[in-house]
């Protein structure tokens, strides 16, 4: 450590709000460069490179072969896909001195279909898995969180080509089982959730999260049945009410009742038994989502399922072009062309308390299917906690979690967009049916990092440490030149070793070795003159005595 590139800070970025960001700067692994871009320094390169490293084995070993596409892209493939718009602002876009147009690459499922359209032409040639770890980047409107949310990230990016749905079907369940394999060895804590896909496409997708309380996504599980989800792909399933049985729909005077709490108030019933009707634009068009009163529309979850569409709340101007939409007495009765999503909570047959679409006025026993219709059915409201398992009926739990992993059921959007085909069996032409798998290689190295630290730093699995063994030499030059020589033999056996012959005091030393982080620290201080070194565990904080001929031998025991 005396020629290592390394500076320990005694205290965090004024700007960090989560372990990961604290840790990784306050342990010399990271340095700020700019608003969301890091500067990986040799401890944190290693963790880096570990991580990647368990990814290519397991990549391998289930057939993949890896490739590097460029990170500059002509921005006429995201054109041809759609996605130069969809992505809009978090795509970077660049103009070469001759006036062509780039992107910085987000992703890059189409690159990936050119390239195997170029390579594949025939059914023989499938099925293929083709991947990359690579830096993609994304313009964040707001990075944070250190490396969890930055404009530049790694990431593994594969894809699986076949010819056909049950050929994909097999692919996506190869990568589904590499995934688990990679996170089990890696030492992390993750569930597996059906999740939207989005902009990306396609017909499936599962997320694989790592609760920590630093995530940006919330999921949902379930302790009876095992379900668990993201809780934008949490879907409600509402059976049809007896409509009959309610009165006629009744108009009623509420002056000074424009919000759900103040009507409900008012007329003495509860929340839930109203009709709230939000009115957002949908590609600029007005559209009302119907959810129950007590309910709260989830804004990412309904423009996700309306993707690629732009979703925006309608604003003053929006309700000056439409004089018969009364702000906070709007009703879905009688709305004129006003498309109208609801909640599958808003089911034939039930009656609510809503606006009358008049000031100051409300309606009572306004029947769904009786009094208006929905065009749509769509699960937006915000999940929470005990709300039924769409699985099994049981109360749902809700937790954070950080997006390691991503696999997708593409179909064939982009092959579409090419028009990817390649002699079929039967002779004529065949389109190709891609699958898209991610995984967040800087993401999962913060991820271990909240998941795993203490009170005194960073604590890391055996599989991503930057080393075996930290050998810290506490005391004067006897210790030091011990401590190097143990060093020396414990690498010669094949273990990774950090040793701290720097000219500081033990306290300093224990102290960053704590929040370095590495799994054991092996201690040569004032009993080495007995041959005796001390050996701590830094997960359980335990230590022992062993003879110092005994270490390299304790070591690998270990470390298994």
């Amino acid at each position: 450590m005396s020629t290592m590139t390394l500076k320990t800070l005694r205290d965090a970025p004024g700007d960090a709000e989560t372990a990961s960001h604290r840790l990784l700067v306050r342990a010399g692994y990271v340095r700020r460069a700019a608003a969301g871009m890091w500067t990986w320094l040799p401890l944190g390169k290693r963790v880096l490179d570990n991580v990647a490293r368990v990814v290519r084995e397991e990549m391998d070993a289930i057939g993949g072969q890896e490739v590097q596409l460029p990170a500059l892209l002509p921005r006429e493939v995201y054109e041809a896909s759609g996605r130069a718009e969809e992505y809009g602002d978090l795509l970077f876009r660049l103009t070469d001195r001759k006036g062509a147009a780039f992107v910085l690459g987000p992703t890059h499922e189409e690159l990936f279909a050119l390239v195997a359209q170029e390579q594949m032409t025939s059914y023989r040639d499938l099925p293929a898995i083709l991947y990359q770890i690579q830096t993609k980047y994304r313009d964040e409107a707001r990075p944070r969180s250190g490396v969890l949310r930055g404009r530049e990230f790694q990431m593994k990016d594969s894809y699986s080509f076949d010819v056909d749905d049950k050929g994909l079907a097999a692919s996506y369940e190869l990568h589904r089982g590499a995934y688990q394999r990679i996170f089990d060895r890696l030492g992390l804590d993750y569930r597996i959730c059906s999740a939207i896909s989005g902009a990306m496409g396609g017909s499936e997708s599962e997320e694989f999260l790592a609760p920590a309380a630093a995530g940006e996504d919330t999921f949902a599980d379930c302790p009876a049945c095992g379900f668990a989800a993201n809780t934008e792909a949490v879907r409600t399933t509402v059976a049809p009410a007896d409509g009959s049985a309610h009165g006629p729909l009744e108009e009623i005077d509420t002056p000074g009742t424009p919000t759900i709490e103040t009507l409900a108030a008012r007329l003495g019933v509860p929340a839930s038994a109203t009709l709230k009707n939000l009115l957002v634009t949908v590609d600029g068009e007005i559209t009302a989502v119907g959810v129950p009163g007590d309910r709260e529309v989830d804004l990412g979850k309904l423009a996700e399922l309306l993707a690629p569409a732009q979703v925006a709340l309608v604003t003053a101007e929006d309700f000056a072009t439409r004089p018969d939409l009364v702000r906070g007495y709007v009703g879905p009765q009688g709305l004129a062309g006003v498309r109208y999503l609801a909640d599958p909570r808003i089911a034939p047959g039930t009656a609510w308390v809503t606006g009358a679409n008049r000031p100051d006025t409300h309606a009572r026993n306004v029947v769904c299917g009786r009094d208006f219709e929905v065009d749509a059915y769509l699960d937006v409201v915000v999940v929470r906690d005990g709300d039924p398992c769409p699985a099994c009926g049981g109360g749902l739990r809700l937790g954070r979690a950080i997006e390691v992993g991503h696999i997708f059921r593409l179909g064939r959007k982009y092959t579409d967009a090419c028009r990817f085909d390649v002699l079929g069996r039967d002779g004529r032409p065949a389109r190709v049916t891609m699958g898209s798998y991610g995984i967040g290689v800087s993401r999962t190295v913060a991820a271990l990092a909240e998941q795993t630290a203490d009170d005194k730093g960073l604590c890391w699995p055996r599989e991503v440490a930057p080393a075996d063994v930290h050998v810290v030499a506490a005391g004067k030059a006897v210790q030091t030149q011990a401590a190097l020589a143990l060093a020396e033999r414990l690498a010669e056996s094949g273990l990774r070793v950090i040793v701290d012959d720097r000219p500081l005091s033990p306290g300093v030393k224990f102290t960053d070795a704590e929040l370095i982080g590495v799994p054991r620290i092996l201690v040569v201080g004032r009993r080495i003159g007995e041959g005796i070194v001390e050996l701590r565990d830094r997960r359980t904080g335990t230590s022992t005595e062993l003879p110092e001929t005994d270490a390299v031998q304790r070591l690998w025991e270990d470390l298994g």
